[in-house]
Formats: structure tokens, sequence, C-alpha cells
């Protein structure tokens, strides 16, 4: 039986997770020679591989010297850290990596401190250290500073550091040393970290991490065997998470992880991790254990959502028109289904209307879900995001982040003023460290000032800005925050746009659609240059009577319309609009489709 070590490779956004991990496997001999193998390896979903960010915690294992080593491809954006915090408790050390120039982001923080709260002892690598502007020594003391004030104990102070560039595969103990592969890393791992310990005739104890769903044999359940053994055809007790109430199921399939595939196999022993099939409602948090001997781990609590949306069935005239899933009991169903798999969600019932109150860690988190939806051919309408509220200590409170921004200097002052205006608190303004054209500003923001502000800073700060957002905590309401600066356009007629028509709108703001689109009466159709919303006609024609000239019949130069990706869509709305997300649209409607409806219920 190999030795085995599990790892969690955790970092900030963009740091080089995957990228690590896709070394580690090619060195490793976990594909063939002639097999043919994508960058990312294990981001192996679609919207992963688009947005190139990791969205869901996988696990893959590789063999080195008389070792197994399981690790675990964490998330590294805050919207996915319930993706982290359960797995801390399947791993016997974290390897965190910081960028040689950036240094410790807001994220860093956050998985350090959930590793630190395990008891892990971390190994720290220093990614990218090929960068000119590359501070690795300084970036090191800024780490170690980070676990002082996380109150780091003496052991975990002492962290080895391994230096490296996960993109070519290479790694190594010193700054100037040669660097050729990945086994220096795998060498501190093996000295630092000792192989799970256990007997194999122990009672059964395993706890559930994580969940998957396989639409042949059902919904499976993820963990680490902390104790004894498992057997495919076993019959096991399933004690709940932080309840009395005890299950017993049969174990129809067992898996364990071999490379980047799931082999099935007859038994597993302490310390692995294992994929087990045969209980339809397994949960996050539930302790497998022998027959009869119920011996449950401490329960899993994830942290609770910040933000909501409604999800409301598609009631615009053009419902259907692409889409194949419609009605409230498809978006029920498919809510369910997620719900199973995605513990950081929470979904209730509206009463009284056909839709559902969807609760996640922010926008990116459900936009994905909205986004995966869509491709299966669901219609649906979304409201915009509303922060949830909590009351502590009596008081109202609301949830803040930490929102750190480097830009050229010359627009610091415009990203000071805006973001004050949204009752942000600037607590750091310094030169950056990188570059002296930059400053760096930290600032302590709610949420709920935060919800449409990116399109705002890469129009201010001309895209040269870079701003990083994470949760911090909840604080005392902060006040009314004033919304969206400019009214809306709004189709009063149905029909398909005219050149002519949207040519003559232009002087009164900014077009979102182009000529020749199918639109309807409610639809948003462009952006007011006034605060006030304004009807407007899209699909007007140039009378035939008119009179001519060739002066006035030149060919009309309309400016490109400004187009809305999902995220700015949510983002943007107002809280009397809807987003009408369809399989081959994502349109902006008004609640209210009919003009006249929508002036008595203002003038109430």
């Amino acid at each position: 039986m190999d030795k085995i070590i599990n790892i969690a490779v955790v970092a900030h956004v963009d740091a080089g997770k995957s990228t690590l991990v896709d070394a580690l496997l090619k060195q490793n001999g976990a594909f063939r020679e002639n097999e043919e193998v994508n960058d990312q390896v294990m981001d192996s979903n679609d919207l992963e591989r688009e947005r190139g960010i990791t969205i869901y915690s996988k696990p893959c294992a590789i063999h080195y010297k008389d070792y197994k080593i399981n690790i675990v491809d964490t998330p590294g954006h805050a919207d996915f850290s319930s993706e982290v915090e359960r797995i801390m408790r399947t791993v016997d050390t974290v390897v965190l990596i910081v960028d040689a120039k950036e240094g410790p982001m807001p994220q860093t923080r956050f998985v350090l401190k959930k590793a630190l709260e395990q008891n892990l002892r971390p190994i720290l690598f220093i990614n990218k250290i090929d960068k000119k502007d590359q501070r690795a020594e300084e970036v090191v003391n800024m780490t170690f500073d980070l676990f002082m004030e996380l109150n780091a104990t003496d052991e975990q102070l002492d962290f080895p550091i391994v230096y490296g560039i996960a993109r070519e595969g290479k790694t190594g103990l010193t700054l100037d040393g040669e660097m050729t592969d990945v086994k220096p890393l795998l060498d501190v791992i093996l000295n630092h970290v000792k192989p799970f310990e256990g007997n194999e005739n122990d009672n059964l104890q395993l706890q559930i991490c994580q969940l998957d769903y396989d639409s042949f044999i059902g919904r499976l359940g993820v963990g680490r065997i902390t104790k004894g053994k498992i057997k495919n055809g076993q019959t096991v007790t399933l004690a709940r998470n932080g309840s009395d109430k005890t299950t017993d199921f049969r174990i129809s399939k067992l898996f364990v992880e071999e490379g980047i595939k799931r082999k099935e196999v007859n038994e597993a022993f302490y310390g692995d991790i294992v994929t087990i099939a045969g209980c339809s409602d397994i949960s996050i948090g539930d302790t497998v254990c022998e027959k009869g001997n119920v011996d449950a781990l401490p329960p899993i609590t994830i942290e609770r959502p910040t933000m909501s949306m409604n999800f409301m069935v598609n009631s615009s005239p053009f419902a259907g028109q692409s889409g194949k899933f419609l009605t409230s009991r498809h978006i029920k169903e498919r809510l369910e289904k997620e719900l199973e798999t995605n513990v950081g969600l929470e979904v209730e019932e509206l009463p009284g209307t056909d839709g559902f109150k969807v609760s996640g860690r922010g926008e990116l988190h459900l936009s994905v879900l909205i986004e995966q939806m869509r491709r299966e051919g669901f219609e649906l309408c979304v409201s915009k995001p509303e922060v949830l509220y909590e009351e502590i200590d009596g008081r109202k409170c609301e949830p803040f982040e930490n929102v750190i921004v480097n830009t050229p200097s010359e627009y610091a002052s415009t990203i000071i003023s805006d973001l004050q205006e949204r009752k942000a608190t600037l607590t750091i303004m310094q030169n950056s460290e990188t570059d002296a054209n930059y400053t760096h500003l930290e600032f302590s923001a709610p949420t709920r000032g935060l919800i449409g502000y990116r399109s705002a800073f890469i129009t201010n700060t001309k895209g040269e800005g870079i701003m990083v957002r994470s949760f911090d905590e909840y604080k005392p309401y902060v006040g009314e925050i004033r919304g969206r600066k400019n009214g809306v356009l709004v189709s009063m007629e149905t029909g398909k746009t005219l050149g002519y028509s949207l040519w003559n709108l232009q002087d009164r703001g900014t077009m979102i659609i182009g000529p020749a689109v199918d639109v309807y009466a409610g639809e948003i159709v462009g952006i007011n240059n006034r605060d006030n919303d304004l009807n407007v006609n899209p699909c007007k024609n140039k009378e035939m009577s008119n009179t001519r000239s060739k002066a006035s019949d030149d060919a009309i130069a309309l400016v490109p319309p400004k187009t809305f990706n999902l995220e700015e869509a949510l983002e943007f709305i107002a809280d009397d609009e809807y987003v009408e997300i369809t399989p081959d649209a994502i349109r902006m409607r008004k609640k209210v489709l009919d003009a006249n409806e929508r002036y008595r219920l203002n003038r109430k």
C-alpha cells in the first residue's frame, strides 16, 4: 500500500494554481507520451476554460517515489470560496502560491486563514520569478507578515519556501540556483509532511467534503478516509452533518483518483480521497461510518451567502423563441439539481409569483449558474442583485468588501471620489511598489455600493486600472447609496429597428442595439444622457413623402452600439428592470412593459 499525502494548491486569482498542477501531472506520468493535453487541464468545465478561472475544487493524483500524492486544485476567486472552505479537512498541507511581483492579495489572506484554522503547516511557493519586476525576497517578507497577522503558531511560521516558474514546470529552493523540474517542490512536500497514519482494522470513518453527480449512478460523495478502510458493496451507516439522524446504505460504486481520472476499485484505505455512490441524499459534512458504529466528525459549516437575485419565468413577448425550458417547474428542477453540488447556494420560492430567490456568495457565483442554465436551453428573467442584511447585536448590518486598486496616478482622485460616493472608506494610499506611475489604493466598501461599479471603473481608468475585491465582514448599515446616474431609452414599439430611427436617437444617448434587430415594447434599447427614462421609437422609418435632396440622403453614420455581457447587464439594471436571458440573446427590459402602466405606477 502506498504512503498517502493529500495537498491543496491555494492562491489568489491568476497566481498560477492550475498551471502548477499541470506541471505536477505532466512530469509524473499522468499522461501518455502521445496524449494531447490542454493547458489548465483541471479546468475541464467549458466556462472555466473560457473565463480562464477555476470554479470548482477538483482532486487528482500522482505517484512520486513510494508515495501517492492527492492534489486538490481550488478556485482563487472570492465568490467560490465555499469550494475552498470545505476541502481543508481532507488535506495534510497546502501549497500557498504567491505572485513574485504582486505579493499577497485579498484571497491569499482568506485561503491562508482557512488553512491555519485547520492547524495545517503551509508551504510557500513564490511563482513567476522570471518577471522583470519580480521582488521575490520582499514578497516572502510580506507573506511572513501576513502569517503573523493571522496569528500563526511558531510551527506554522517555520514554513519552507520554494521558488519557481509554474508555466515552465521549474522549481528550486533558491532564487539563484538552477531550476529544471518540479522535483524540488515534491521533495519539500515529502520532507515537510508526514504520510497519513492509521490502521486498516479501525472502524471506518469518512467525512464528505464535496458532491458530484453522474447521470448513470446518481449523486456522489467525495471525502477522505480518516480511519480504517472502505469496500465496494459494503453496507455502512451515514451520520448526518450536525444532527443525530443516521441512515444505512450500501456502497454501489467506489472510486479513487488516478491522474485526472477516477479509477473504480474494490477497496481503499485510510488517508486516501475516495468517491462513493449509493446514497441519493448524501450531503456535505455527513460522516460515513462502520455499520452500527457511529463515530461522526465535527460538522462542516459553510459561510452564508451575501447576495441574492430573483429568478423569474420569462414573460417577454419573445418568450419561447429559442429556449427549451421555460416554466417555473423546469427552473425549480434545475435549481434543485444545482443545490446537490453547489453548497454555497440557497434557494427559496417567492410567494405569489412564478419565481425563486437564489442567494450566493457574489455576482460571479450567481452569474456562472445563470450562464450554465442559458447554455442548457433555459429562458428566464433575473432581477437586480441585492445584498443580504443581517442583524448583529440589535443593529442592521450589511456585507463589506476589501477593495484593492492599482491605477495610473492621474486617475486616482477620480477613483477615490467615485468610491467615496458609494460609501467606501479609503484605508491605504501609496505609490505602487512595482511602477512609479501607478498609485496603490485600498478601501473598505459596502458590497451594495460596488454593484455596477466595475464598468465605471474600466471607463474611468481607460482600461489600465486593476481592481480586486474580496468579502471582509458584516458591518453596520451605511444608509442610502445613490444608484445608476443615467436613465434608459425604452422602446415603445414592437418591431425591427431601423438605421434611420437609431441615427436620430444617437443625440439622446448611447444605443445598446444596432439596426435590423427585433425589439418589443418595454425593452431597453439605449442609455439616456440624462437621469430620467425616455420612451422612444427605434422602429420608425423615414416617410416616403419626405422632400429629398442629395445632401440629406447621404448615407447615415451609426455609432457602433455598446454591448453588454451577462455580468455587465446584471450590474447595470435598476430595481424596476430585469435581464432577460435566453440561449441566443441577453436583453434588458422594464419589469412593467406597458409605458402607460409604468407612468401610472410612478405617479403613485
